[in-house]
């Protein structure tokens, strides 16, 4: 047994609903690594039941695996809005949540990430508690300038993939711009007196962002 094998059987097992989704994921859609899985999903829900958030955001949905995740922590009457650029998943994703029981708390939104917060928190949601940032890793940076207003103090941003299967301290990606888009938000933050932070090995990296001005 390897050490991550014993890490998922020691660990919550996820429910029926995203094993499906994790089956269908692998089956149907390119690149099914980008899917949270198992520990990271099981991470994902034990943060949100820690912290209650009424209005959870998500950018870069997939096919809708940590969304559901996340919204197991939700506050009652709590929402969670998750933006995804790829229109191609929509029907997948639509057909997922609408199998669980989470899905009424869910909205779903098609559209640039950037674009898409400004005119909801401008239209209805005022702040979020709790976001999670899975989607281009060249525009991290500009999620995060657009989240800032957003987020009240003390609100905490996850951000994924931080670590990249280990490129982003390995010379040869120097040229690879979804490397250095993550390399440039990993000094970003670690040098914002806004922030604390603090980045998690688990599965891709996974940092945890404390806004504290």
């Amino acid at each position: 047994m390897t050490l991550e094998e014993y890490i998922s059987t020691h660990s919550t097992p996820e429910n029926d609903i995203l094993a499906s989704i994790t089956r269908e994921t692998h089956l149907h859609v390119l690149n099914p690594h980008m899917l949270s899985g198992h520990v990271q999903g099981r991470v994902l829900s034990m943060i949100s039941h820690m912290l209650r958030p009424k209005h959870i955001l998500e950018l870069g949905t997939f096919t809708g695996y940590s969304a559901l995740c996340l919204a197991e922590g939700l506050e009652e009457g709590g929402k969670l809005v998750t933006i995804e650029h790829n229109d191609e998943l929509e029907e997948m994703i639509r057909r997922n949540l609408a199998r669980s029981p989470l899905g009424d708390k869910i909205e779903l939104i098609i559209g640039d990430a950037v674009e898409r917060v400004k005119e909801l928190t401008n239209e209805r949601v005022k702040e979020f508690e709790l976001v999670f940032i899975d989607a281009d890793k060249r525009e991290y940076c500009a999620y995060l300038e657009a989240l800032y207003p957003f987020v009240p103090i003390g609100g905490f941003i996850l951000a994924d993939n931080t670590l990249w299967d280990g490129h982003i301290v390995d010379p040869a990606y120097d040229k690879d711009k979804q490397t250095l888009g993550l390399r440039a938000f990993n000094d970003h933050v670690a040098a914002d007196e806004r922030f604390e932070q603090v980045i998690l090995p688990l599965r891709d990296g996974l940092t945890i962002i404390r806004k504290v001005k």
